[in-house]
């Protein structure tokens, strides 16, 4: 079983940067994947960001790549976000979600429609804006 819990959201102007925060807690396996999602009202839960809990390379988004980095802090197993350049088409609420290596596999050739659905433990969501 696995716990999330995210925070860090808020709001912020064009431009700015917010760093989301996301503990996880339970048993977590060492090549599980760790992905970022976010849904816009009204529209689709769309992927971020996602990669191998135990390292490698990071696989974002075309919408975010340049602008965000994840990463994780595992002498306290949390996992970050850092947002840069935020535009206000980021704006959404924002989700870390743990799934099987096959996510991070259907990540890594670009089949971000899928992600989603690969994903089981997901945490309950931390709303970000961004003004223009």
């Amino acid at each position: 079983q696995v716990r999330l819990a995210e925070s860090g959201g808020g709001s912020v102007q064009a431009g700015g940067s917010l760093r989301l925060y996301c503990a996880a807690s339970g048993t977590t396996a060492p090549t599980a994947c760790m992905g970022w999602f976010r849904q816009a009202s009204g529209k689709e839960r769309e992927g971020v960001t996602a990669g191998y809990i135990g390292g490698g390379d990071r696989l974002y988004a075309d919408s975010v790549k340049g602008r965000f980095t994840a990463g994780h802090d595992s002498a306290n197993n949390t996992h970050y976000l850092q947002m840069n350049a935020l535009k206000p088409e980021d704006t959404a609420m924002y989700y870390c979600a743990a799934g099987p290596p096959q996510a991070c596999r259907e990540a890594a050739v670009g089949n971000w429609v899928a992600l989603p659905r690969l994903f089981g433990y997901w945490g309950q969501g931390t709303q970000v804006t961004v003004s223009a």
